[in-house]
């Protein structure tokens, strides 16, 4: 059975990653894959790459008149059109977390038949995500703390390398950071970025935040927040706790940017952050400034992609034989839909 993938553009314009690499691709064509990609003038890998790796090339956006058994993979937000989405779609949807827009979303797959196949419930049967940026995430939240903590933190922000954050970081200040989340993927990218800058962090994980300790959070120069939850938690830090007396905290990366939902564990802040305006402060007096930019990775693009990419292959390899990473994928998306039907009667 031929699957043809077609990997689409992305929209967002701050967006360099891609979810498939052109060495990736040219392993997925030697498998017996169709692959179409999209041209796109900020992708980390050119164009020509992927003609060269045996993909076919489209324009940036055609793939709303793809075959419609084409499987359209991208990484981040959909366009606003067409109202209905006809294809199978693989792509960080957040649409099951009660985020902005996600009953949008949802309505326009309804509506053409297509399927959401998204990539943060691409799942082992432990519930471990199989191919994600987060180790990427984390180690460039945490470099953009450190750095808009010393000052040195430019805007706007521009795709750069490991090696180049790296060596930004080395030899700065002393500072006192705390990493929550420490032992999972984020966490692990954040404790490398504070290594590069020659800090031992506080690392806590599900021990500390069972019993939490937030006058310890405050006692902090710099924090990142590297926790996701699926389920409500006691908040990390509620707007009172930003005005407690002798707070030293003056930073705060929160890497998830899971706003707007009702599991976010800091609902402290109300939007997201930028590249154009990577920190907004949240208190005055004494300091207190965020960094919460969704597409941390995208920073940091060729690292991010290969990453991604290597874990995304075997899994797209296995998409004929729709295992049960992708049928778990499918089922939420469907049990997902008839909920919402449901309740909207």
């Amino acid at each position: 059975m031929t699957i043809e993938l077609w990997m689409r553009s992305e929209v967002r314009a701050t967006e360099r990653r891609a979810p498939i690499t052109p060495a990736d691709a040219a392993s997925l064509v030697r498998e017996g894959f169709a692959v179409t990609v999209e041209r796109s003038a900020q992708r980390v890998h050119p164009i020509e790459d992927y003609a060269a790796a045996g993909c076919s090339v489209a324009d940036e956006g055609s793939w709303v008149d793809a075959p419609g058994d084409a499987v359209v993979v991208g990484l981040k937000e959909l366009p606003e059109d067409p109202p209905a989405l006809r294809h199978r779609h693989v792509f960080f949807g957040h649409a099951y977390k009660q985020q902005e827009g996600a009953e949008r979303l949802l309505r326009r797959f309804d509506a053409g038949g297509g399927v959401l196949l998204d990539l943060e419930y691409l799942t082992d049967d432990s519930g471990r995500r199989l191919a994600a940026f987060g180790y990427w995430a984390g180690y460039v939240g945490a470099a953009l703390a450190v750095l808009h903590h010393r000052g040195e933190l430019d805007a706007p922000l521009r795709p750069t390398s490991v090696p180049e954050l790296d060596a930004r970081l080395a030899g700065g200040a002393p500072l006192n950071a705390v990493v929550v989340g420490a032992l999972g993927r984020c966490g692990r990218g954040a404790d490398r970025a504070l290594t590069a800058a020659g800090v031992t962090p506080t690392r806590w994980d599900l021990a500390e935040t069972r019993d939490l300790d937030r006058s310890a959070l405050l006692r902090h120069d710099v924090m990142v927040n590297a926790v996701l939850t699926s389920s409500p938690v006691p908040p990390f830090l509620r707007p009172a706790d930003l005005d407690a007396p002798g707070r030293v905290l003056r930073t705060l990366c929160d890497v998830t940017c899971d706003v707007g939902s009702p599991f976010n564990v800091l609902p402290i802040y109300d939007r997201t952050t930028s590249w154009e305006s990577p920190a907004r402060a949240l208190r005055d007096e004494p300091p207190l400034d965020l960094i919460a930019i969704d597409n941390l990775p995208s920073l940091v693009p060729l690292e991010a992609t290969d990453a991604f990419s290597a874990d995304l292959l075997p899994l797209l390899l296995d998409l004929p034989r729709s295992t049960s990473p992708w049928q778990r994928c499918e089922r939420l998306f469907h049990d997902t839909v008839t909920s919402m039907k449901e309740a909207s009667r």
